[in-house]
């Protein structure tokens, strides 16, 4: 794996950049149709090979040329070919995502063995947890417990975190939503965090380091409290002004995922004028 990883890079490095930005997006679109079966599937514990895609109204088996990503979409109207029933238009936009969010990982961090074999699988991962937390309200522990482990084990080999920052993000994020999710049923003995969201916050902490883990949190809790009572006040307003703002449920994953993306992009280039001075 390493080696073809190595060969890959040699190779990349030799022709010009524009196509390493092009390749890496056509990637990333590839892989965002996968994450479709991922989302799809994983949640109901499905195998992710087999069956082949077929829609799920009238069981027609896709054929290769009804899986082209977006394109396949945009061809079929949004519909399937044999029942003309609606397609989910996620299937899309989890495609451009993942190609979008490829190629920003790429730009950010240059071409190398770790952006294959590191950062492009935590954004994939990344996109999977948004849409299933969207769609189920959970947190699969094979994407999260999975992230952590791929986190520790490639942290030895990244310059700007190294092991021990590894662990102790990941330490620090569990242990952080572990003692909040435990004081909130404490005190108000109901549960206010599920397991998905430490387990989850840990693995951000393997790839982002104890300061990423804070930064991520502020990032998410801002973003979510601004959405929330948004979400809420629109919510009050069609009920005709009843019920409590402080009802409202969405799910946190998302807001992780943007906080650490945020920081994962940008929390470098934010926090290292200050950590220069100290």
């Amino acid at each position: 794996m390493i080696s073809t990883s190595l060969a890959t890079v040699l190779y990349f490095e030799s022709v010009p950049e524009w196509y390493v930005n092009l390749a890496v997006a056509i990637f990333g679109l590839l892989i965002g149709s996968f994450l479709n079966v991922v989302i799809a599937r994983l949640p109901e514990r499905k195998s992710l090979v087999s069956p082949p895609s077929a829609c799920p109204k009238c069981g027609y088996a896709l054929r290769w040329f009804d899986n082209i990503p977006v394109l396949s979409y945009l061809m079929l109207a949004g519909k399937c070919r044999s029942c003309r029933a609606p397609i989910t238009v996620r299937y899309p936009i989890v495609e451009l995502l993942t190609a979008l969010l490829f190629l920003a990982v790429k730009l950010r961090f240059g071409f190398s063995i770790l952006l294959i074999l590191r950062d492009l699988p935590f954004v994939a991962i990344l996109v999977a947890i948004t849409f299933i937390d969207l769609e189920t309200r959970l947190i699969p522990d094979p994407l999260s417990l999975g992230g952590l482990v791929l986190g520790l084990a490639t942290a030895a080999f990244t310059p700007s975190l190294g092991i021990l920052s590894s662990l102790y993000g990941a330490a620090l994020g569990f242990g952080l939503f572990y003692g909040i999710a435990w004081f909130y049923q404490w005190r108000r003995g109901v549960a206010g965090m599920g397991g998905g969201d430490i387990k989850f916050l840990a693995m951000l902490g393997a790839f982002l380091g104890p300061l990423g883990v804070l930064t991520t949190i502020f990032v998410s809790s801002v973003l979510g409290t601004i959405l929330g009572v948004t979400y809420a006040w629109f919510t009050r307003r069609q009920e005709g002004g009843e019920g409590s703002l402080m009802k409202v449920s969405l799910p946190y994953g998302p807001f992780l995922v943007v906080g650490g993306l945020y920081t994962y992009l940008l929390g470098d280039l934010v926090w290292s004028p200050f950590m220069n001075l100290m």
